[in-house]
């Protein structure tokens, strides 16, 4: 399981910078953090049988900006993007996966 959890987060242009408890830094570009939300109405829900329904996965979100992030608790941050999508919470597990995923491509 991984561990990290940011000392500091900023908004940089397009970007949400991390510096990480490792020391380690990152950028996550906006339209990444938005392809990435972990909200039921971007991935959809699970219904009784196992069936995911609902979601709008996939997508453009080149043009998609942040607009300002909440911390939630000690664990996440929910994050308000231009398109007016804002129920994703982005656990600190989360986004040091898609961190990581960025560096290995």
């Amino acid at each position: 399981m991984d561990s990290q959890h940011p000392q500091k987060i900023e908004l940089i242009g397009d970007y949400l910078a991390f510096v990480w408890s490792d020391g380690n830094e990152s950028m996550i570009h906006a339209s990444t953090l938005r392809e990435n939300s972990p909200s039921a109405e971007q991935v959809g829900e699970m219904d009784i049988f196992g069936r995911i329904r609902g979601g709008s996965n996939g997508g453009d979100f080149s043009s998609v900006r942040i607009g300002n992030f909440e911390r939630v608790g000690n664990y996440a941050i929910r994050i308000i993007f231009s398109d007016g999508h804002a129920s994703g919470i982005f656990s600190w597990n989360l986004l040091h996966s898609i961190a990581l995923s960025i560096e290995d491509k």
